[in-house]
């Protein structure tokens, strides 16, 4: 019988943020795979885990993957864990996670910490709606395109950001975005935690002004406003429109051409205007 997978969710910052069955979990599978095996030992040590590790991380995914896959198939039992929170959210997993279903091997999720999920939690932003769009792209003119999508969005925004990108990500998100309300959560759980609430250019200012920003940046973005409703046009009465139309061939137009001039006036299509000539009533023909 093959094995299982299972993906633990890991502290994010405080070490008691870990629930009693990833703690099972870690002191019963055969191997952690870590994105960093020095990360993860603090962690274990912490709870006196005595367990062996094996590095997983971007650089390696392709044929760790394929070694992990083998030693499930032969029915190893298997934890992956982040550096930090939920696996796979912005970090590595989804190419061993694909092929373990693909080959029929048990994946079961041990829910916990959640980076974005905590964040959201306590921004102060609407939460009935939210999109998670990972960390946006490093390249300046990627990165305001990236933004230029999210005009319209209906749902509160979160991204995770690089401390030393912080404040370019922020002046680009108050010239693409506007005054829209921001929430910067920093060091989440840690000593150090902090929310800084404002529009992009607020929140900018405040940081810009240490002279440096560090830790573990969630950055949040209020949703789009709804576009108002036009109220409906008011048009003229049939004796009106009929006096303009005569106006308009007084004036020297053909027949034609004033009825395309009253028209265009009122924002009708020339059969719109043909039926309001004709008497068929004002409130039918509202745009």
């Amino acid at each position: 019988m093959p094995g299982t997978l299972y993906l633990v969710a890991t502290p994010i910052g405080n070490l008691e943020d870990i629930t009693l069955r990833a703690l099972r979990i870690l002191r019963e599978v055969d191997v952690i795979a870590c994105e960093d095996t020095r990360q993860t030992r603090k962690l274990l040590e912490h709870y006196g885990i005595q367990k062996a590790t094996i590095s997983y991380h971007e650089h390696n995914e392709a044929q760790r993957a394929e070694e992990l896959v083998s030693k499930l198939r032969e029915g190893a039992r298997i934890a992956l864990v982040s550096d930090a929170g939920t696996p796979l959210i912005s970090d590595p997993g989804y190419r061993l996670v694909a092929r373990a279903i693909a080959e029929g091997i048990p994946v079961e999720p041990i829910p916990g910490p959640s980076a974005l999920l905590a964040a959201l939690s306590a921004s102060g932003l609407p939460t009935d709606s939210f999109r998670f769009a990972g960390f946006p792209p490093a390249r300046p003119s990627a990165r305001r395109k990236f933004l230029a999508g999210l005009k319209d969005e209906q749902a509160t925004v979160i991204l995770y950001e690089a401390p030393h990108r912080i404040l370019e990500t922020l002046a680009d998100i108050e010239e693409v975005l506007g005054p829209r309300p921001v929430v910067v959560a920093r060091e989440l759980t840690k000593i150090h935690q902090e929310f800084l609430r404002g529009t992009a250019g607020e929140v900018r200012r405040a940081l810009a002004s240490r002279g440096g920003v560090k830790g573990e940046i969630t950055l949040l973005i209020g949703k789009a406003q709804e576009p108002a409703e036009e109220a409906p046009r008011e048009l003229p009465s049939r004796d009106e429109l009929e006096l303009e139309l005569q106006q308009a061939m007084e004036s020297g137009l053909a027949r034609m051409e004033a009825l395309k001039s009253v028209a265009r006036r009122h924002g009708l299509s020339k059969r719109e205007l043909y039926r309001l000539l004709a008497g068929a009533g004002r409130d039918a023909h509202r745009a």
